[in-house]
């Protein structure tokens, strides 16, 4: 006979996407009856933006983990969905990409459509009677202080000075951008659950470093595809980061012209990314991707609980921290002239 296949997150997903679907339209329905031009704009907001990972579910998992019971998360599955559709169609603000690409909505529908699905419908979604009253008021907080984080990292990251960036710095953006809104739902499952605060602390950290995992599989990702969104961008990755602090002194100002040329010009953007996928930078890369792994499994160790759903977590955490970028042979390639 052979072996079962282990329990994943998206097959968790699978078995609760009807719920999730059902609370979502019932959270578009705490609207109210004399909104409707804002449900339908949301609704057609959130049925544009769909998301290739189902991590809406990380909430449940939680949940399940502090009590084998994923169920009464639901709500805060939605949560994830309405945060993440709004922050990201706020970055393809922030980036100047078109907001024409929202549907069948305009740009100031889909602008107004964002600002509700950010922050107004969540608000409403935990007040709601399907969250006890008791974890309302601690909910709408942890919305609101994601919300002040997270633009503090974008923030960081539009105004990072590319000569000074080091790990460290874009660590501490990498958190406010992705570490926050996964630090949220970890840590509202966890005051849903009942959970005391310094379990809820804990779930927070461990948030937070996975939210520093997915930021880092998304780098890889951009590169991978050939989007180039990150070079097109100027944004200063954590990967960029490993080239900066291991240049040498004269080769810093060329690089610096480089990356910069790397906005405008394909053949700058391919010589930039020789650049990142240079063996040693990889090698300082994969290690610390490593690192972050390894403490988020410490994390999940020690917070214990049902094992489960922390083994449902332990999945998680594998699949966002494989070293998928690989080294590139440029001894064929010519570096454009500056």
């Amino acid at each position: 006979m052979g072996s079962v296949r282990a329990k994943s997150y998206m097959d968790l997903h699978r078995e609760v996407s009807a719920d999730i679907d059902a609370e979502r339209d019932a959270a578009l329905d705490l609207l109210g009856p004399s909104a409707a031009s804002v449900r339908a704009a949301v609704a057609e907001l959130l049925g544009h933006r769909t998301f290739a990972y189902p991590l809406s579910v990380l909430p449940l998992i939680v949940h399940g983990a502090e009590t084998g019971a994923p169920g009464p998360a639901v709500p805060l599955a939605v949560v994830h969905e309405l945060w993440w559709t709004s922050a990201c169609y706020l970055d393809d603000l922030a980036d100047g990409q078109a907001l024409f690409a929202a549907g069948g909505l305009d740009e100031s529908q889909a602008l107004l459509a964002t600002v509700i699905s950010g922050t107004p419908l969540p608000l409403l979604v935990v007040q709601s009677p399907r969250i006890p009253e008791a974890a309302r008021g601690p909910l709408s907080a942890e919305i609101v202080k994601c919300w002040i984080l997270a633009t503090e990292g974008q923030l960081r990251d539009l105004r990072a000075d590319l000569g000074a960036a080091t790990r460290e710095a874009v660590v501490t953006a990498y958190l406010g951008k992705s570490g926050a809104p996964f630090s949220m739902v970890t840590a509202m499952a966890a005051r849903l659950a009942g959970s005391p605060h310094e379990r809820v602390e804990l779930w927070r950290e461990f948030g937070n470093v996975f939210g520093i995992l997915w930021q880092l599989f998304n780098d890889q990702h951009d590169i991978l595809t050939g989007r180039d969104e990150d070079l097109v961008n100027g944004t200063v990755t954590y990967l960029l980061a490993c080239v900066l602090e291991d240049v040498t002194p004269g080769s810093t100002d060329r690089l610096l012209e480089l990356h910069a040329a790397a906005r405008t010009s394909p053949e700058a953007r391919t010589a930039m990314t020789d650049v990142l996928l240079a063996p040693d930078v990889l090698r300082t890369y994969e290690r610390d991707i490593d690192t972050f792994r390894d403490r988020a499994l410490r994390l999940l160790d020690e917070l214990g609980g049902d094992e489960a759903h922390l083994a449902l977590l332990r999945d998680l955490v594998d699949r966002a921290s494989p070293m998928l970028l690989r080294a590139r042979d440029t001894t064929a390639r010519a570096v454009p002239a500056s």
